[in-house]
């Protein structure tokens, strides 16, 4: 019966999924040159400047209360050119207000100004004479040397606010590419896409020719995505034939339909391979003896390929249809503006006269800390001090991460297996959850899940059970080629470009079968 039947079967079959899979196999086959060719921005990573206490004349308490704010969520120090600023966050995801540590005044549109001041040095570079600047900066506060008066150059206007000179060295910076518009972003659209994780961010577009635009989150300093007009036509592209964008309306629908497919693909290639293996292969010179001895040939090179491509990805439309249960990881603590009175000095005191390259506040338990980042230029790390004693905390980020990691679980810290740094990318936490470095905290229940807490966000960056382990390492072993790892990413683009193409060969081999098949 199933012999009598396979050839009937396997050609409807064959027929039904075709155009499916012409569609899944021509957009995998450009995936490996759209993230290749994408475009280039100078950094991803900016050095950050070491904080000089002479640049905070203004203290932040005082500067809270002139601009009457009577209690925050969180603080760090940012500087626009040579002017530092108390970036201030009145609630959790929210964009901050700037401060002047100089005047305490608040700057207009700062966080705007801001996203299109490290945009354009991610894009561009940081300026090679920053360093100058500060020394200029620096020198300027020093006590004035007593010199001949007649050396003493005419009189000049009286020098701009901090405020303004901020803005125009931001709105008047002529160097490079200018900036065409800037754009809050809050939630994730055709061209953000969640699949870049970060909230807010902002849209910073420059007037170029690609029409590029970078994304910035501006709380942390930190590169979100780039787009021009070429990628975002490779994006449209992927989006219509890859992962079909156009039936979003649907619902779950869209995924319901990828999975019946990618199933009825990997069953038409197992009886493509039975077929195989019960008969031999025909002599003769027609055409369609031909067309079916090149179809045997192809589609047994490519069905390895086959089987791998429509079972994670069936898989992974399956997934689809049981969206993650949000993680609480938005708790959010308010600090009454008095309580807020950072010192530098003491600071340096505390950790030996280490250089200090930012603060922020941490709340372990029922106490507030000051988060210090302390270290080189190259590398930085969290010290953990008390935000009114500044006794440096034991183990402080450890305590912070197991500390956020039982709120987002609701496990108790008893509970906790075991808890590792993860400083680079790799195994189940990859690249596509863009936050480094995170603490990985690991629990026996819930099928062993595991929490990756980003300390200097307060945000759960991922987590994953034993239950995703299929789904993740069969996408990105069998879908995405990562398997290849080992030989580099040339290497997996090739090995994905290869059994793409075969896939296209295969199917229009088929078609070409058919048609002769139907004209004999």
């Amino acid at each position: 019966m199933i012999r009598k039947n396979i050839y009937k079967w396997h050609r409807i079959s064959s027929l039904i999924i075709a155009i499916p899979v012409l569609l899944w196999a021509v957009s995998g086959f450009m995936h490996p040159l759209m993230t290749t060719i994408k475009p280039k921005v100078a950094t991803q990573v900016l050095t950050p400047a070491s904080v000089d206490s002479n640049s905070l004349e203004y203290p932040l308490h005082q500067a809270l209360q002139l601009n009457k704010i009577s209690a925050i969520h969180n603080v760090r120090l940012v500087h626009i050119d040579t002017n530092w600023f108390y970036q201030v966050q009145l609630q959790k995801a929210e964009p901050p207000v700037y401060l002047s540590a100089k005047t305490g005044k608040q700057l207009r549109n700062g966080d705007q100004l801001y996203a299109q001041y490290i945009a354009k040095q991610f894009l561009q570079g940081q300026p090679k004479d920053v360093a100058a600047k500060k020394q200029i900066a620096a020198d300027a506060s020093q006590p004035m040397q007593v010199i001949a008066a007649s050396s003493i150059p005419p009189p000049a206007a009286a020098s701009h606010d901090c405020c303004d000179a901020a803005t125009n060295s931001v709105l008047a910076d002529t160097t490079g590419s200018l900036v065409e518009s800037v754009q809050l972003i809050r939630n994730f659209d055709k061209e953000y896409k969640y699949i870049n994780r970060l909230l807010p961010v902002y849209k910073v577009q420059f007037d170029r020719a690609d029409g590029i635009r970078v994304y910035v989150e501006t709380t942390q300093d930190r590169f979100a995505f780039v787009m021009d007009n070429k990628r975002a036509t490779f994006d449209l592209f992927f989006g219509i034939f890859h992962t079909w964008d156009w039936m979003n309306a649907a619902g779950s629908f869209k995924y319901v339909l990828m999975v019946l497919l990618t199933a009825l693909g990997f069953l038409t290639t197992c009886m493509g391979l039975y077929i195989f293996f019960i008969t031999k292969t025909k002599r003769g010179t027609s055409s369609v003896a031909k067309s079916r001895r090149t179809h045997r040939i192809v589609s047994l090179t490519a069905c390895l390929f086959t089987l791998m491509f429509t079972f994670s990805g069936g898989l992974h439309a399956w997934e689809k249809l049981f969206p993650e249960t949000q993680i609480a990881d938005n708790t959010s603590y308010s600090i009454a503006s008095g309580d807020m009175q950072p010192d530098i000095s003491k600071m340096k005191q505390a950790l030996k006269q280490a250089e200090i390259y930012n603060f922020s506040i941490a709340q372990i338990d029922q106490e507030f800390y000051w988060r210090v980042i302390t270290g080189t230029a190259q590398k930085q790390s969290p010290v953990y001090l008390h935000h009114a004693s500044y006794t440096p905390l034991e183990n402080g980020e450890i305590k912070h991460a197991l500390f956020l990691a039982a709120q987002m679980s609701g496990h108790s810290q008893r509970d906790v297996l075991k808890i590792e740094p993860i400083t680079k990318f790799a195994g189940e936490y990859g690249f596509v959850n863009k936050r480094l470095p995170v603490w990985k905290v690991s629990y026996a229940q819930n099928d062993n899940e595991r929490y990756y807490v980003e300390t200097s966000t307060e945000r759960c960056a991922a987590r994953f059970s034993d239950s995703d382990l299929m789904e993740g390492y069969s996408f990105a072993l069998l879908h995405k080629h990562h398997f290849m790892d080992w030989a580099g990413k040339s290497a997996r683009d090739i090995s994905t470009m290869i059994a793409a193409g075969l896939q296209i060969l295969m199917v229009l081999i088929g078609l070409i079968l058919f048609y002769r098949w139907m004209r004999r």
